[in-house]
């Protein structure tokens, strides 16, 4: 299975998706104990979610599930949370807290480069190979990075997570007008947000943020309980779904607007 796959819009919007794979080579399932077989910590039935909400936008996804690695952290191995609970690069625990691996089962750096080289970097050289070419098309290109996880996990986060939850790190990662557009959309809607809260964008939107040059990021993570159930068989719930992909709809217009209007001022 190729570790990522592209579907390319005319539009300056990219849709990245690095958590929604559930693909797990043999020789790797087989050395991840009971807990990691569940896989729990997918980005569950995202792709279904934003399907066709914005048909011009280039969509890139990672097929992979992000116990193999993860897609949306630094390949250093940084924190993306510092003092904070967190998983890592490949992790040996879920969000709970509870070990993945067997004994004796977890990769070496050895591997973990291996993973960098085959999953990872495919991944971010499609999703860079996309952003430049809508830059080039467009003067301008926006990164949504598209997430969810579950509303409720004692171990990252106190409490229960609003609705919706967009990073842009600290307002960093994308010009003011383009989180201002997300975040008054999401104030419209039947939906709880929340800016730059317990998830201020991840490494993706960190990296590729850069407005000074023309390339904004902006992450959305979504509470599931939104959308789906969130236990196994973690079941999508279509009324549900239906409710929440009319405010993404939304959403996504009034960033596209945006990116519209930056389009124009870098024709001036």
């Amino acid at each position: 299975m190729r570790p990522v796959e592209i579907v390319r819009g005319s539009g300056p919007i990219v849709l990245g998706m690095p958590h929604g794979g559930t693909f797990v080579p043999g020789d790797i399932v087989e050395r991840l104990n009971e807990v990691g077989q569940g896989l729990s910590d997918a980005d569950w039935h995202i792709d279904r979610l934003y399907r066709d909400l914005l048909p011009d936008a280039t969509v890139v996804a990672a097929t992979f599930h992000r116990y193999v690695i993860d897609a949306n952290r630094d390949p250093e191995g940084t924190s993306l949370y510092p003092g904070q609970n967190t998983t890592g690069l490949v992790p040996l625990t879920d969000f709970d807290g509870r070990p993945l691996w067997r004994e004796g089962e977890e990769p070496d750096e050895a591997e973990i480069a291996d993973r960098l080289a085959r999953f990872h970097a495919p991944y971010h050289a499609a999703l860079e190979a996309e952003l430049a070419r809508v830059e080039a098309e467009h003067g301008v290109a926006i990164l949504y990075d598209c997430h969810s996880i579950r509303s409720t996990i004692p171990y990252l986060f106190e409490g229960t997570l609003p609705e919706l939850n967009i990073g842009t790190n600290g307002g960093t990662s994308c010009a003011p007008t383009i989180e201002h557009a997300a975040a008054k959309a999401s104030a419209a809607s039947p939906c709880s947000h929340i800016v730059n809260g317990r998830f201020k964008g991840g490494w993706t939107t960190r990296r590729y943020g850069r407005p000074d040059e023309g390339r904004h990021a902006i992450q959305m993570e979504i509470a599931q309980s939104a959308y789906m159930t969130e236990s196994p068989p973690w079941a999508y719930s279509p009324g549900k779904a239906e409710n929440l992909r009319e405010t993404l709809k939304t959403i996504l217009e009034a960033v596209a607007r945006e990116a519209r209007r930056l389009t124009e001022e870098t024709d001036r």
